[in-house]
């Protein structure tokens, strides 16, 4: 009997030990990825400062993800705040004081929403920025417009620090892709863009730069476990799906009022409180492709 709690006694304390092991060699493969610097050379975008380059640019931002982390005045939010994972502010993004707007020029700008990197050349947390790589020239020139034109709100917000754990889990790689500089080729060359229009081709870009695979997946099939366990399954878009049986008036009208022909509501996981901001045309062109897809 001794024997037995003698050896259960060492198999318990090796299993501690790998145990520490495992988390200590999470921890340093988090620290290097996020002190991990990035050198590239940032391209040159044309900034407008006309009215109608502006309002484009605001009906982007609008649409997108940059309301939906950083507010609606984009000054920021405290995003996510866990004692066990660490403190992750979106940061404010206006020319008021502590905003990115105060200090950014033109190639951080670039920089961070193309390439996910900032201005000191680390990667951004939890930037979307695999999916704006894909953003023409002449939209994320509109894009930065409306940003520097943007009224300054005073708002600061400390710097992004992950706790102990959540160390660990960014480096057993817990939550998918958190540092996307990491994930980009940042030399690859962007696929053409087609004509603005109610078209399938212009549907797949706008599908590409709106993020819709991070959530729906590569393929838009659905994703059963998504990263972040608070949020359901994700559903599918396209062959299989209810999406599939939807005609283009109720897909339109599902991401206008958040709720599905079937009468069920779509979660908050679901920006479709951004998406609504889309234009007709631009909806009907995501619905086209989607369609495309589905009679593949």
């Amino acid at each position: 009997m001794r024997s037995f709690f003698k050896w259960l006694g060492i198999g318990l304390g090796s299993l501690v030990g790998l145990i520490l092991l495992a988390g200590l060699g999470a921890t340093i493969k988090a620290n290097i990825q996020l002190n991990k610097t990035y050198s590239i050379e940032v391209e040159k975008i044309i900034i407008p400062v006309d009215a109608a380059s502006i309002a484009r640019g605001k009906q982007w931002v609008a649409s997108g993800d940059c309301i939906h982390c950083h507010g609606s005045d984009l000054a920021g939010t405290a995003f996510l705040v866990d004692p066990l994972i660490g403190a992750i502010p979106a940061r404010n993004l206006t020319p008021g004081l502590g905003g990115a707007g105060r200090e950014f020029t033109d190639a951080d700008w670039v920089r961070a929403i193309r390439h996910g990197i900032n201005p000191e050349g680390r990667s951004l947390i939890i930037m979307p920025s695999n999916d704006f790589y894909h953003f023409s020239d002449r939209d994320l020139g509109d894009i930065i417009a409306y940003l520097k034109a943007l009224p300054p709100v005073d708002k600061e917000w400390p710097e992004p620090k992950f706790a102990p754990f959540g160390k660990i889990l960014v480096g057993a790689g817990a939550f998918g892709s958190v540092l996307e500089a990491e994930n980009i080729n940042h030399s690859a060359a962007r696929a053409s863009v087609p004509v603005e229009g109610p078209t399938v081709a212009y549907g797949e870009y706008l599908v590409e730069v709106n993020g819709c695979r991070m959530c729906h997946g590569e393929e838009l099939t659905g994703v059963k476990n998504p990263p972040n366990p608070a949020a359901p399954a994700v559903p599918g878009l396209v062959a299989g799906s209810e999406v599939a049986f939807w005609s283009e008036a109720d897909f339109i009208r599902t991401l206008r009022t958040g709720t599905s022909p079937s009468g069920h509501l779509l979660t908050e996981f679901m920006p479709w409180k951004q998406f609504r901001n889309l234009s007709d045309d631009q909806l009907k062109a995501i619905w086209l492709y989607l369609r495309s897809r589905s009679t593949q």
